[in-house]
């Protein structure tokens, strides 16, 4: 029988899950064995997985799993170093070349277990079968707009948390916003896909206008002196070895509009990252990266954006992944063959 077990989460303020109690009502009228660990912190409350049908386990009780166990989670695994032996679902961040994700790799090689990347679980034809994107542009445009008023009022974005649904947030930025003067003007690239349609709907319901661009806009590789000319920058791409640069050091340096980037693809440690004049992440206690003072330029680069709203980023997530869960037992012709053929691929090329 195949037993996933959902783990709770340990990074701070990560209240999302991606698995519901309908959900798991679904995958054990399938005969799929689920447990789900008690949370701290999980938005969906826990009797409503019992009553589901889940078998209930201790938080952080998943390294004592039965072998056969599939680990199902979203975010990180805590950095003790141990070897990892069961098969794990989970957003790994693994495969640029990135420090920690490397450390990730080896965990795997030393236990002997496999990582199935939700970032890489594909269709026959290469497309993401289930993603957060469209509430990481969603809230990452509005923390972007965030920052950009409170640079307006001569300061610095401060704390952000969690909000009960996103008219409270809609609400909070439109009053951030009020009393700021003219809108800024917004350019996002990767308009076209789910990070890009939410950060462009966010936009447009706080009133501010959105320059929209996508591969053809970007496709001759630069420079784009169109960034500079608008006061936010919203990079909506998941980068890769073809993706050209954006911001480039000079950039910073050179007269401009921009004063805020909004770096939601978020991953400034990897090599191919578009933009260039920053290398760590932000978090929920500081929002905004101040890389430039005269003029300023802060980066915005949370890379759980979809927690500040885990209610509605969860039941979106779960209801895309639940049918690809329904098969998680088989790998032969399904996103979890392809997903496993891309760690072993990634495994090869480890140091």
């Amino acid at each position: 029988m195949t037993h996933l077990w959902m783990r709770a989460e340990t990074r701070p303020f990560e209240e999302r899950a991606g698995l519901t109690p309908e959900g798991v009502a679904q995958l054990t009228d399938r005969g799929i064995r689920v447990t789900v660990e008690h949370s701290r912190t999980r938005i969906l409350p826990i009797d409503g997985y019992a009553a589901a049908g889940a078998e209930l386990a201790e938080e952080g009780s998943w390294p004592e799993a039965p072998d056969d166990a599939i680990i199902f989670g979203l975010k990180e695994l805590p950095e003790d170093g141990t070897p990892l032996h069961h098969r794990h679902i989970m957003f790994g961040h693994a495969y640029k070349g990135q420090p920690a994700g490397q450390i990730l790799l080896r965990r795997f090689r030393a236990g002997g277990g496999t990582l199935h990347d939700l970032e890489y679980l594909l269709d026959a034809d290469g497309r993401r079968v289930a993603a957060f994107g469209y509430w990481a542009g969603y809230v990452g445009a509005a923390v972007s707009l965030k920052c950009w008023a409170a640079q307006r009022r001569g300061g610095i974005c401060g704390p952000v948390s969690a909000f009960a649904g996103k008219d409270d947030l809609i609400d909070e930025i439109r009053a951030n916003l009020d009393g700021t003067g003219t809108p800024p003007r917004a350019i996002v690239i990767g308009a076209l896909g789910r990070v890009g349609t939410g950060a462009r709907d966010f936009c447009t319901a706080v009133g501010v206008p959105v320059t929209s661009w996508d591969m053809a806009e970007t496709a001759h590789g630069g420079p784009f002196p169109e960034i500079a000319a608008h006061e936010v920058f919203l990079n909506c791409i998941l980068a890769g070895s073809h993706t050209p640069v954006f911001v480039p050091r000079e950039m910073a340096d050179a007269p401009r509009a921009l004063s805020v980037i909004g770096d939601i693809a978020c991953d400034p440690t990897s090599d191919f990252s578009p933009i260039k004049i920053y290398d760590q992440a932000t978090d929920w206690g500081d929002p905004a990266l101040r890389v430039r003072t005269d003029p300023v330029l802060d980066v915005m680069a949370i890379d759980n954006l979809p927690s500040l709203l885990p209610l509605e980023s969860s039941e979106d997530f779960a209801r895309q992944l639940l049918p690809f869960l329904k098969e998680v037992g088989t790998l032969d012709g399904t996103v979890w063959g392809r997903a496993e053929k891309i760690f072993k691929t990634n495994m090869e090329a480890l140091q």
